[in-house]
């Protein structure tokens, strides 16, 4: 099969390798669409730092040259022993996190931290290939309203979820998320359809307009400043705040702009430390929680519903799949110099040239012919 291969910094190759072979409660998947996100991108320009590239994984057992993508997307081809419930020719969606089921964490229900947590495409080879061997558990079949290619932004959206999950937000409230793209997108889509008011701040106004099609019932951008006192003119102080840039700026903005006795969720990973005012935190009794990545069982079939929900395709969200061919100098060099003008970058193993995305079924009956 063609697969995308990591070798190191800078050095990702489109090359013929064997198809994975299908262990124990794994599926075989026949890639239909595989996205990429700001980790495959910090991989390949900065890394590695979590590829086992040069170091044996010790969950996994993985030492070498990998395959990347964990936003994947597949149809069963074929299912190792001890599964059961997945068909050949089902298109399924993986969450991607693996993890142990045994663990204290396990054991309550938050799989996403598990003491020996893993993750396909990051410590095990990925779905930028044709085909993928993944643990079934990490897998929920798709819902009858989602093409191949929209089944494929169901782990970004399960990490969304998971994400205005960790803010309790209740209908009626107000919501602020501070980032619209990437994560923020599908965090605004999911905050909007659960029936909380919910504004988008971005400095980008393309971003902007995504996010109000998405639900956004008010953006504020770069003129829009300080975010605190507009939004307390336009819609008041918000009860949950989703900081999602991992800036500086995006955090101060958060702890500003909350109500008394409000919650902050820090979605975007900081690089740096940061200096926060805990004097002020205790005399407004803010809470601040953090968020990471998603648990399979609970989040991932929501995403998948919210997904199919839309009445609107997906397009404005991911317009393009590219080959992979391509994925270098079309997806993961521009995400890493932060030149890429898409939310979300599909990439389709089995086209010769990458092509529009296909979110209705519309579009996939009028390939087909």
């Amino acid at each position: 099969m063609r697969a995308a291969v990591f070798h190191g910094n800078h050095d990702l190759r489109i090359e013929e390798v064997p198809e994975p072979f299908v262990g124990p409660g794994e599926l075989l998947l026949r890639v239909t669409a595989s996205g990429i996100c700001g980790t495959d991108a910090d991989e390949y320009s900065a890394g590695p730092r979590m590829f086992p590239v040069a170091e044996r994984d010790p969950r996994t057992g993985h030492l070498g040259p990998m395959i990347p993508g964990h936003e994947i997307a597949g149809t069963v081809v074929a299912t190792g022993d001890g599964v059961d419930g997945f068909t050949p020719g089902a298109l399924v969606v993986t969450g991607a996190g693996i993890s142990c089921g045994t663990c204290a964490r396990c054991r309550e229900g938050r799989t996403n931290l598990c003491e020996r947590y893993a993750t396909v495409g990051l410590q095990r080879h990925g779905g930028l290939a044709q085909f993928v061997a993944v643990p079934s558990a990490t897998c929920v079949a798709a819902p009858p309203g989602l093409t191949p290619d929209a089944a494929a932004l169901g782990q970004p959206m399960a990490i969304g979820v998971h994400s205005m999950r960790q803010g309790s937000p209740r209908p009626g409230e107000l919501a602020l998320v501070i980032g619209a793209g990437g994560i923020g997108a599908f965090l605004t889509y999911a905050l909007a359809a659960t029936g909380v008011r919910t504004v988008a701040a971005d400095l980008d106004d393309e971003r902007l307009a995504i996010a109000q099609a998405l639900g956004a019932e008010l953006t504020l951008g770069p003129n829009d400043a300080p975010i605190a006192d507009v939004l307390r003119e336009r819609a008041g102080e918000p009860d949950v705040v989703y900081e999602v840039t991992g800036t500086a700026a995006g955090l101060d903005a958060a702890l500003s702009a909350v109500r008394l006795g409000g919650r902050v969720v820090a979605v975007g990973l900081h690089q740096h430390l940061r200096e926060i005012d805990l004097r002020s935190i205790t005399l407004r009794e803010l809470s601040i929680h953090g968020t990471n990545a998603h648990v399979v069982g609970a989040d991932l079939p929501e995403a998948l519903r919210l997904l199919a929900a839309r009445l609107e395709p997906w397009s404005d969200v991911a317009p393009t799949a590219l080959s992979l061919d391509r994925l270098v100098p079309d997806g993961l060099e521009p995400l890493a110099e932060g030149r890429s003008r898409r939310i979300k970058t599909l990439v389709d193993p089995w086209t010769e040239a990458s092509r529009p995305t296909r979110m209705a079924f519309e579009e996939e009956h009028a390939d087909a012919v």
